[in-house]
């Protein structure tokens, strides 16, 4: 039996438990304080009402003049020199540029926030993108034309990984736990179906100002977007926004982003880049076989009319349909539409094939970037997203170089084959991935027993 208290301290004991009770609110405060602190007060609002409706629309303009300037500057070349093969090859200079500046400014961004990097280099590209069409209108030699073709690359604001970065970065700091998973995966593929889009419109529009202004337009037009809006994205409010106060210390090393589950992501979106560059610049010997250049940008665009659409739709997709097999699914059409392209193009049905391809590439392209969101490394989100985003760029324009050589010496038709071998590389990973998460399970299963 547990010894009574004394009367004399049954007063003292009431107000030491007081005492207690009242450190004990006082420390769950803090607490509380603290957590609401590191999660900059998540709360119970949606996404959306964090960021404010006009994010949405400057975010998406933001990420065109991106999207404009690999197939402006091919367009822009080919129209001056009449050459696709130095026309892919400033395009891929364009490309180079962005891989070797896209993980820095990842980099850069991930340690001093996007508005002290984005302001200067949306500026720097717009004046870049300005000044082009001037050098190739002078009749300027091809060397100078590919230095400044790099430059351009070495300037772009990547909107695209950018926005994905800033919205992680938001729904880990703002978001309820309780949503945060499904929001995740809706940003991902609005995100994606954004990217898809802007791939469309971009060259679309490439191809409408060239046919109904003149070819320089569309570099012209892009300037003017990456002084406007990449300055807007970059001044937008929710740039502000930062994990947490401890977002320093919990960083992760840089070689984490190299590791061997992310690697596999870069090989496949580099995959992906192939694709929209084989196709891009094979449907662009295409046209030029015809007579009219201005029509690649048209017939790349219904591509991505399937392809935006789906995108959007992988949203809706069951829990259970998981995403290494959403990867395998959607590669496989888009491989056997990709055979079908080069094989039957020549009958007429290239308007189908282009659709069907359009059907495979957005949702491979949302589960891509899904897969990078969920494994980036701590505090290194930007730097992941930039990366594979420089991937992207980089494919596509080694691919649009190697497009415009193999359509100037071996003929349209040997062109329109490569799309099918870049689609196959991206199914390939696709099972690499399957196997390998296969075996991590399988490792963790025999841990765990």
């Amino acid at each position: 039996m547990p010894p009574l208290r004394p009367p004399a301290l049954r007063g003292a004991s009431t107000s030491s438990t007081t005492e207690k009770r009242r450190h004990v609110k006082t420390s769950r405060f803090s607490e509380e304080r603290v957590e609401r602190t590191i999660t900059s007060t998540a709360d119970h609002r949606t996404l959306s009402q964090h960021t404010g409706w006009a994010y949405w629309p400057i975010a998406f303009i933001a990420r065109l003049p991106f999207a404009m300037m690999t197939v402006g500057v091919l367009m822009l070349v080919v129209a001056e020199t009449g050459s696709v093969g130095l026309g892919g090859l400033t395009s891929a200079a364009v490309g180079v540029g962005v891989v070797i500046a896209g993980p820095i400014f990842g980099d850069l961004v991930d340690r001093f926030g996007q508005r002290r990097v984005l302001v200067p280099v949306g500026l720097v590209n717009g004046a870049l993108l300005a000044f082009f069409p001037v050098i190739v209108m002078s009749k300027a030699p091809a060397e100078m034309l590919m230095v400044a073709a790099l430059a351009i690359g070495l300037s772009a604001p990547q909107a695209a990984a950018m926005s994905r970065s800033r919205l992680l970065t938001i729904i880990a700091a703002r978001l309820a736990p309780a949503r945060r998973v499904q929001t995740t995966s809706r940003v991902m593929a609005y995100e994606s179906a954004a990217d898809e889009t802007a791939f469309v419109i971009g060259p679309f529009l490439v191809g409408v100002l060239a046919a109904l202004i003149a070819p320089w337009a569309p570099i012209a037009i892009a300037a003017v977007l990456s002084f406007g809006f990449v300055t807007a994205f970059a001044l937008h409010p929710t740039a502000r926004v930062q994990a947490g106060g401890d977002a320093e210390e919990r960083r992760a090393p840089v070689r984490a982003v190299f590791s061997r589950p992310i690697l596999v992501l870069v090989a496949a979106t580099f995959g992906i880049g192939m694709f929209f560059g084989t196709t891009l610049t094979s449907l662009t010997a295409f046209a030029q076989s015809r007579g009219d250049e201005a029509q690649a940008g048209l017939l790349y665009g219904l591509m991505g009319i399937g392809s935006a659409a789906l995108a959007l739709g992988v949203a809706l997709l069951p829990a259970r349909f998981a995403l290494r097999w959403r990867w395998i699914a959607f590669a496989g059409v888009l491989s056997a539409s990709a055979l079908g392209y080069a094989t039957l193009a020549a009958d007429g049905s290239i308007v189908v094939w282009l659709l069907l391809m359009g059907l495979g590439v957005g949702p491979t392209l949302v589960t891509l970037f899904s897969l990078a969101g969920m494994r980036a490394p701590a505090g290194r989100a930007a730097t992941t997203m930039t990366l594979l985003g420089s991937a992207l760029t980089l494919a596509q324009a080694l691919a649009s170089a190697v497009t415009g050589w193999v359509a100037d010496e071996f003929g349209v038709g040997v062109a329109m084959a490569l799309p099918a071998g870049a689609a196959v590389l991206v199914l390939a990973l696709g099972v690499v991935n399957a196997a390998g998460e296969r075996r991590h399970a399988a490792v963790r299963r025999v841990s765990a027993a």
